[in-house]
Parts: structure tokens; C-alpha cells; sequence
């Protein structure tokens, strides 16, 4: 995970080399703990998928919190859940991106969840857990051997298009799918995993 990474002014994702985004998904309420300053946070807003990550963009911000941005090869224990009483939800665990020269002990596994506080999620989560399920297989196949701490950025090597060309899209869920990449400033691209300050202000 890397707390606040770079947007754009419209508040979309600042893309990495070869991210393609998926979908976009007003309406969601996010949960994270472990956040610097304020431990625990629950904010409204927007979440991105992408071909190598999954991005929160509140729709406020939240004391120094504005986005969150989990790795799709570093989460686990996913799960997709349907409470009887309360709105459908993914909650699951992520582990951190930890910059270089920094050593792992200083970091903690976040928790997280993603409530559908707006409706369907019929297109969204079907989605992403046939993406992450896609990410894992490819990094198998292509790390026999090798040792576990992997760059999440090889994610963006895994065939998304495939999987695109099938996915079924739910009538009754508001998820924005991506037909074509949706910046205009698309030339500007990330080539390393780091966390940025705060680039915009409310």
C-alpha cells in the first residue's frame, strides 16, 4: 500500500508505466487502520482498479489522508461479503510498499474495506477477484524460484485484455468500466512505487 499517491487535478490516479484502469466506482465507503496520525480511517468517495492496483480517492479528505493505493500482488485474505443488515462489502489485508533502504519491521499490514454504499456490485467485484486471481497465476508462472517480495508493479505484465473482452457488466451496478484509457494527460506516467505528498487541496 502507499498512503496518498499522485493525482491528477480531477483527482484520477497518476498512472504507472503500462497501467491500464479497469472500472471506477462511485459511492463507496473505504475503511483502512494503521494510518499515520489518525490510526483508523473511514471516508466516502471513489475507488479505481486497475491492472496493478486498486486506488481510493476520498471524496474529502480525511485529517492528512486523500487516497490510498494497494498493490494488487500484495493484497490477501480477500473477501467478498453480504450481511444481511448492512451493505455488501470487500475486506481483506495489505501489505505495504516499503521504499528502499527502509526495513520491514517498521511497517504493519493494513486491514481494509470496501462498503458498496450506493447499490450494486455485480461488475466490480467480480472483476476484481478474477484480476487479482489473474495477477497471482502470472506471478507464479513467471517467479518460480525467486523470492516473494515482488515489485507490484510486475502486475502490469499480467493479460488483462482477455478477461476484459468477457467480463460481465452488471445493468444495475453504477461501476464506470474503461472502453479507453480516461486522462487526457495519459503521457504522464510513474515509473516507481513511492509515496508522494499531497499534490491538490480541497
Amino acid at each position: 500500500m502507499a498512503l496518498n499517491p499522485q493525482l491528477f487535478p480531477n483527482w484520477m490516479p497518476v498512472p504507472f508505466t503500462n497501467e491500464l484502469f479497469v472500472l471506477a466506482r462511485d459511492g463507496v465507503e473505504f475503511h483502512v487502520d494503521k494510518i499515520p496520525g489518525t490510526n483508523q480511517v473511514k471516508a466516502r468517495g471513489t475507488v479505481y482498479l486497475s491492472n496493478i492496483r486498486v486506488v481510493f480517492v476520498a471524496s474529502k479528505p480525511v485529517g492528512n489522508f486523500v487516497a490510498f493505493d494497494m498493490p494488487l500482488l500484495y493484497i490477501h485474505d480477500e473477501k467478498f461479503n453480504q450481511p444481511i443488515f448492512h451493505c455488501n462489502n470487500i475486506s481483506g489485508f495489505v501489505e505495504p510498499v516499503i521504499p528502499e533502504n527502509e526495513h520491514r519491521a517498521l511497517y504493519s499490514t493494513h486491514s481494509f474495506k470496501i462498503l458498496f454504499k450506493e447499490g450494486g456490485c455485480g461488475t466490480f467485484v467480480p472483476l476484481f477477484l478474477n484480476l487479482i486471481s489473474s495477477v497471482r497465476q502470472y506471478n507464479r508462472q513467471s517467479n518460480v524460484g525467486t523470492e516473494p517480495r515482488v515489485d507490484p508493479l510486475q502486475a502490469a505484465q499480467t493479460p488483462v485484455d482477455e478477461m476484459m473482452r468477457h467480463a460481465y457488466v452488471d445493468p444495475n451496478d453504477p461501476t464506470k468500466i474503461f472502453l479507453q484509457q480516461p486522462n487526457s494527460e495519459s503521457q504522464l506516467r510513474r515509473r516507481t512505487y513511492h509515496s508522494q505528498p499531497v499534490e491538490h487541496s480541497n
